[in-house]
């Protein structure tokens, strides 16, 4: 994956501000999704982490985003690219995917941009215990929820999705000694 998003060149026409419900089945069916943008950004040397944001409608996926480096995450690269697209009445309404929970500057940049939703797969601790003290990924022990907690709007929180847990961490196995 290239450093862009990957956006379609217009939004499709029913956003609206009102998120769809996150059922079982979009749940699986986006952190897969997520988790095969991950995929990508390994086999491009990246690290294997990938977000989504999907619109309202809770089905339509707007953008996706593998990371690009230590600096530049998946979720905060596509919220950031989101905030510059889209209005802040369709971003409160949209749900940004993620592989894993998302660390603390990217729940700032999300909170920032104004996206009403996150929902990850695996917490950040278990990706601290796949990584351990890797210069590449300096894990902060602060979860996405207490960043979220200290904004004056609310930003809903879907996540760890245990039963996903270990196809999304399957990705990380092995990488982090490699590098």
């Amino acid at each position: 994956m290239h450093a862009a998003c990957a956006m379609p060149d217009t939004a499709p026409p029913s956003l609206s501000a009102a998120p769809a419900p996150l059922t079982p089945e979009r749940i699986a069916r986006h952190l897969l999704r997520a988790d095969a943008v991950a995929r990508r950004a390994m086999d491009a040397g990246r690290h294997p982490f990938g977000a989504l944001l999907v619109a309202p409608d809770g089905d339509t996926v707007l953008a996706e985003q593998g990371n690009i480096d230590t600096v530049n995450h998946a979720e905060s690269t596509l919220a950031r690219e989101a905030a510059a697209r889209w209005p802040a009445d369709i971003l409160r309404g949209c749900t940004l995917v993620t592989t894993f929970e998302p660390c603390a500057m990217c729940a700032g940049t999300i909170y920032w941009a104004g996206i009403g939703r996150v929902l990850y797969g695996a917490e950040e601790t278990a990706l601290r215990a796949l990584t351990g003290d890797h210069p590449e990924n300096p894990t902060l022990d602060l979860p996405c929820r207490e960043v979220f907690a200290r904004g004056q709007r609310p930003v809903e929180v879907t996540g760890p999705v245990a039963e996903l847990r270990d196809v999304l961490v399957a990705a990380h196995r092995g990488f982090w000694e490699h590098r």
